[in-house]
């Protein structure tokens, strides 16, 4: 049942300008899928779709490119298309992006090799990042700063 949602979303993402999870959620029940938001979320994680920029200011869902190269690129101009501002909190990194865009740099987060991260958190416009015991979070902000430094 999984996999084959799962295609369906790919498949749905390819067709249409989707641009929330709602209409994903949408367009998934239409097609005989019943399906949460929550149910919806997890799949656009665990198939790494991105939102990307359309004319416009509208955005929309696509399939992220498998290559590494390619991936590395993406994420990094993700990170700095969406990324705000960030500050840490007790054993958390807070993210803020502008709206939309959290999901997409939490799959980059997730992504790439940063020093003491455990993961993350996304919402609509923030990320929390969970630093694992041991780890510092000023590390992984600088690490943050140097992707977005390379602009």
């Amino acid at each position: 049942m999984k996999s084959g949602r799962q295609d369906k979303i790919i498949e749905l993402v390819n067709k249409y300008d989707i641009d929330t999870q709602e209409e994903l959620a949408r367009r998934l029940n239409e097609a005989g899928f019943k399906v949460t938001q929550a149910t919806v979320s997890r799949d656009i994680r665990e198939l790494k779709l991105s939102k990307v920029n359309l004319r416009g200011g509208k955005q929309k869902y696509v399939v992220t490119d498998t290559s590494e190269r390619d991936n590395s690129e993406k994420l990094t101009r993700v990170m700095r298309e969406g990324y705000v501002s960030s500050c840490t909190a007790s054993k958390l990194v807070v993210i803020h992006t502008i709206p939309g865009m959290a999901m997409a740099l939490a799959a980059a987060l997730d992504a790439m090799d940063l020093p003491g991260y455990g993961g993350c958190i996304a919402g609509d416009d923030t990320v929390f990042c969970a630093i694992r015991e041991g780890g510092d979070e000023k590390a992984l902000m600088d690490r943050i700063q140097q992707v977005l430094a390379k602009r």
